[in-house]
């Protein structure tokens, strides 16, 4: 599975604007509706959802990195939003490490997928494991850079 494969080039956002968690998810689950992923009347659902995740512990998974995710019934197929936050503090998320994040990742599955949110995740980290990727994809600024560091075509 390749991040490309969930993760469109129109759902990724090289300016993040949100300067906290909350306000992140918020921006996120708003820039994945708008791909079409989701009709606007679940908004609030998918929204809960993924907080009520975060809640559970949060998904800052290091170096940077957060993956905030659900499984969602208003979902067909599993679609990701990737953003990049260019504030020089980072987010506060409460990563394992202690460090803010500068890179997230969005993801919502269809509710009866588990095996295919955990690939997903799994995607995910193997596409940030590489340093030069991860360091790359944290400065870019467009849609268009980060897509072509993705592989995407």
């Amino acid at each position: 599975m390749k991040i490309t494969e969930f993760v469109k080039k129109t759902a990724i956002v090289p300016r993040l604007t949100a300067t906290t968690r909350d306000d992140a998810i918020i921006e996120l689950v708003q820039a994945l509706q708008q791909t079409g992923a989701f009709e606007s009347a679940h908004t609030g659902d998918v929204l809960a959802a993924v907080m009520r995740r975060e809640q559970l512990g949060s998904t800052g998974i290091g170096r940077g990195i957060a993956i905030p995710h659900s499984r969602h019934s208003s979902v067909a197929q599993l679609a990701g939003v990737l953003a990049v936050t260019h504030l020089p503090v980072g987010i506060p998320f409460d990563a394992i490490d202690g460090e803010p994040v500068y890179l997230l990742v969005l993801m919502i599955s269809p509710q009866d997928q588990p095996g295919l949110h955990l690939r997903a995740l799994d995607c995910v980290v193997q596409t940030f494991k590489d340093d030069q990727t991860l360091a790359k994809v944290k400065v870019s600024t467009s849609s268009d850079e980060i897509w072509a560091l993705l592989g995407g075509s």
